[in-house]
Parts: structure tokens; C-alpha cells; sequence
């Protein structure tokens, strides 16, 4: 490694810095619910920006500045129905599944809130609900540890296997550790270190350049049709961009943050600061490249790096814009944006296997320290088979979280929305939607890929249609069932009606 710079240095400041909070979460972690669940006692502040934190990954700071640098505009699309999208799960989602998955026998996890639910004595849905999780999040997992990898091998100056490792353990200490509230607490620091970087970073590019007609001008100069939204890009092509937003409902890394609000009531305050948070980053990443195209066509000999891979792009203004120091703290946010996801993903794969397997299956009767140190162990378990599969630099794995996103969205998305609208829906009907999204996302990635729609598209419709109509041909919920869905939403009405 080179010597000590004020990167490196802020670098290490700010993981120890992470690894303190994990310390202090500890601390109050006293049972497995707290564990991964935060014990349900997160406000309306930390439960929106640590929502947020952990969907944005590394993408938000170099894929989707990349893409823009490189086209244009039109590769914006996927930030408005990202918006869209967030921000129907907030309104449709967050409040009941607070309400529903606390009713349904206190509910942990997604699988957990199926079983209770559907009243599924068999668990069958926790069973294939909890394998489609691990599958997904394998991959998804894997992809941040190439993401905070090729970070660090870019500022350390270290080899790609050194740099995995240490990027691993950065992220694996704290959540281990401290668990959901360390996670939360350190997403809520790791958000305000992101926009900061995501609002800066543009801003310091425009007044580098002058005024906004000059900007406009190069701009104009060096991607003749940038400016253009619909420039390049076809009907399907904008579909499948805002499809995205469809991924949302079905996302367990971000659904898990409804379920820990202390109320229902700190929701709508929550999505007002999280739906803020959300539009000013995703406006500040699409400024970075937009801007960015401006910067390198007026200094040409600065752009080797960002010419050789535009998702550099972040990175490379804000190392020859910033002062060391603060190039140290804003090139951090893209950390922030691995390590947040990640860790979240870790604890998820985590409180499957405990919550949905371990406990129901080998020990019924484990008490709460068991399942805490079951859990920091099942965080280790994932987290090397994650490595184990980042270990080839040169593999897919980035590539294949559009994958996961539309398998997590089309197998479980419908499944949400009408477990919590439609007291109809039957076990089998929650069943078969889920089957028939994820096999049609799989089927549709691997063999109508020309067709060029994304393939979370077909997964949600079908499993929509598949939920609907299998329910209504099977027999209706037993009672007890439909009792407790009234319950549920005689709850959630009488807390919005007193807001």
C-alpha cells in the first residue's frame, strides 16, 4: 500500500467509525428481535433514510452517473420509475405491512408474515418464499462484495483478492455485531454522507465550467442528442426502465425497514424524508453525468480513466475538483452506498435461515441469545460463499443484480400488494404467484432477452393474474384468517384516521 494520504486516512476513519456504532448496537441488542428487527422502535428519520441507504447501492454513485456520461438523458428513465415506484411503496406498502406483520403473530420476516398470513401449517410458503431469498441474495450479496472491492483496490492501491477481504470485513464486523440497529443507525449516517457527495459534486463541476449556456454548449458538442430524453430509446426500451419501480414492492432488504417503524404512525412522516432523499440523490447522480460531459470535453487530457470505463466518472471529478481531504469524505459516500445495501442483504439472508429454518426446523425451542449468536453466524455463513463467488474479478455477478431486483420484484411484489389489499387470497393462490414470477423472470432472462423487455415486466403481470385467478378457483380463507386481516385493517385505518 502507498504511504498514508488524506484518502486512505479518511478512509480508515470513517470504517472505524462504522465498526463503533456496530459496538454500541451491541449493547442494546438483548433478544433476536432486536437483532433483526431492531426490536420495531425505529422513528420516522431513521427508518426513511435507512430505507433508503440500503436500496441504493454503488450503482447510484457509479452505474447510473456512467450511463448518463455515456448517452445522455435518456438513460434517466430508470430514475423517474425508481421514483414512482418508491414512492407507491410508501404510500400502498410501508403503513399496512407495519400493521399487518405485527398483528400476524408478531412477524420477523417476509417467509414469517406468509406463514401467518395464509395460515400455512405446512410451510410450504416459508420453506420456498426463504429459498428464493437466499438464492437471489447470494448473487445480490456477491455483487457488493465486487462493488466494495474494486473501491478499494482503486484507493488503497491494493490487489482485487486483498481488497475483497478487507472490503468483506469492513461490512461483516458491524452487522455481525450489532445487528438491525446497527445496520439502521449506520444507513442513516451512511444517507446524509451520500447526498452530501450526490448534491456537492455537481455543484463544484458547474462552477468549474461558468454559466449554464456554456455548459449547455459543450455539452451539445461532445453528445450531440444528450440533452434528449427520447433520444436512442424505444417504447419497450422506457418501459423496461421504469419497470424498475416495480421491483420495489417485492424488495426484502427494503421491506424489512417498514416492518421495523416503531408505529405506524411515523410512516407518512417517513416517506416525506425518504421520497426527498431519494429524488435529490437520483437528481445529483444524473447531474454528475450530465455535467460530467461538459468537464471532460473542456480538459480532454483528464478523461483517460473516465473514456476507459464512464463509471469512473464520480470518482475522477471528484478527485481533480476536491481538496484531498474532502475527496477523501465524498469518494467514502460511494462506501456508504456498497456498505449500506450489503449489510442489509447479509442480515436478511441471516434472519432467513434462523428465523425461517433453523428455529422451525432443528431447534423449536432456542432461546433468544441462541438465535442472536445463530444469526452473527449465519451472517459469516453468507458472507463467505458471497466472497467465494466474487473471488473471479472478471465474473457476471454485477450484471446479474438487474436479475435479482426483477426476481425479488415479480415473485414476491405481487404477492405483497394483494396479501394486504384483497382478504380473498388464498395460500395456494400466494403459492403459485410467487412460483410462476420468479420462473417466468428465469424462463424470460434466458430465452426472449432480444425482445429487449426487461424481464421483471412479464414476472409481475403473470404472477399477478396467476395470484387472482387461482385464488378465486380455490375454496376462501378459513375464518381465522380473514379475521385477522379484518383486524389488521381495522388497525391500520384507525391509526391513519387519528394522524
Amino acid at each position: 500500500m502507498d504511504n498514508l494520504n488524506p484518502t486512505v486516512i479518511t478512509f480508515i476513519f470513517y470504517i472505524i467509525v462504522m465498526v463503533c456504532i456496530g459496538l454500541y448496537a451491541y449493547k442494546k441488542t438483548t433478544d433476536f428481535s432486536d437483532y433483526i428487527l431492531g426490536g420495531r422502535s425505529l422513528g420516522s428519520f431513521v427508518t426513511a433514510l435507512s430505507a433508503g441507504a440500503s436500496d441504493m447501492s454503488g450503482w447510484l454513485l457509479m452505474g447510473l452517473p456512467g450511463a448518463i456520461f455515456l448517452t445522455g438523458l435518456s438513460e434517466s428513465w430508470i430514475a423517474i420509475g425508481l421514483i414512482i415506484g418508491a414512492w407507491l411503496n410508501w404510500y400502498l406498502v410501508a403503513g399496512r405491512l407495519r400493521v399487518h406483520t405485527e398483528i400476524q403473530n408478531n412477524a420477523l420476516t417476509l417467509p414469517d408474515y406468509f406463514t401467518g398470513r395464509f395460515g400455512d401449517k405446512k410451510k410450504v410458503l416459508r420453506i420456498i418464499s426463504a429459498l428464493i431469498i437466499l438464492t437471489f441474495f447470494a448473487i445480490y450479496c456477491a455483487s457488493g462484495m465486487v462493488a466494495g472491492a474494486r473501491l478499494f483496490e482503486s484507493i488503497f492501491g491494493l490487489s482485487y483478492t486483498t481488497a475483497l477481504w478487507v472490503s468483506a470485513i469492513a461490512t461483516i464486523s458491524y452487522v455481525c455485531i450489532g445487528g438491525f440497529l446497527a445496520i439502521s443507525w449506520t444507513d442513516t449516517f451512511q444517507a446524509g454522507l451520500m447526498i452530501f457527495a450526490l448534491l456537492l459534486a455537481p455543484i463544484m463541476t458547474y462552477l468549474s465550467l461558468g454559466d449554464t449556456q456554456s455548459v449547455i454548449q459543450l455539452i451539445d458538442t461532445a453528445r450531440p442528442h444528450a440533452s434528449n430524453m427520447f433520444t436512442g430509446v424505444s417504447v419497450i426500451a422506457i418501459i423496461s426502465s421504469m419497470a424498475w419501480g416495480l421491483g420495489y414492492f417485492g424488495q426484502p432488504h427494503i421491506l424489512i425497514r417498514f416492518m421495523a417503524a416503531d408505529s405506524v404512525r411515523s410512516i407518512p412522516n417517513a416517506r416525506r424524508i425518504g421520497m426527498t432523499w431519494m429524488i435529490l440523490c437520483l437528481g445529483g447522480a444524473v447531474a454528475v453525468g450530465y455535467i460530467g460531459i461538459a468537464y471532460f470535453q473542456t480538459h480532454p487530457e483528464l478523461a483517460v480513466n473516465v473514456t476507459k470505463n464512464p463509471e469512473t466518472v464520480f470518482m475522477e471529478l471528484t478527485k481533480l475538483l476536491f481538496n484531498p481531504w474532502i475527496a477523501g469524505v465524498v469518494l467514502a459516500a460511494i462506501l456508504a452506498a456498497v456498505m449500506s445495501t450489503l449489510s442489509c442483504q447479509l442480515l436478511v439472508c441471516s434472519s432467513t435461515l434462523t428465523e425461517d429454518l433453523y428455529k422451525v426446523f432443528i431447534r423449536k425451542n432456542a432461546s433468544q441469545t441462541e438465535l442472536v449468536w445463530v444469526g452473527r453466524m449465519m451472517v459469516l455463513a453468507i458472507a463467505v460463499l458471497a466472497i467465494f463467488i466474487a473471488m473471479n474479478p472478471n465474473s457476471k455477478v454485477l450484471g446479474l443484480v438487474a436479475y435479482a431486483w426483477a426476481g425479488f420484484g415479480a415473485a414476491f411484489g405481487p404477492l405483497i400488494i394483494l396479501s394486504l389489499f384483497w382478504k380473498r387470497m388464498t395460500l395456494n393462490g400466494a403459492l403459485v404467484g410467487m412460483i410462476v414470477g420468479a420462473l417466468t423472470v428465469i424462463i424470460w432472462k434466458n430465452t426472449m432477452a432480444a425482445v429487449g423487455l426487461y424481464e421483471i415486466v412479464p414476472g409481475f403481470i403473470l404472477s399477478f393474474i396467476s395470484i387472482v385467478v387461482v385464488s378465486l378457483l380455490d375454496k376462501t380463507p378459513s375464518q381465522e384468517v380473514v379475521e385477522r386481516f379484518e383486524k389488521s385493517e381495522q388497525i391500520y385505518d384507525h391509526e391513519m384516521k387519528n394522524l
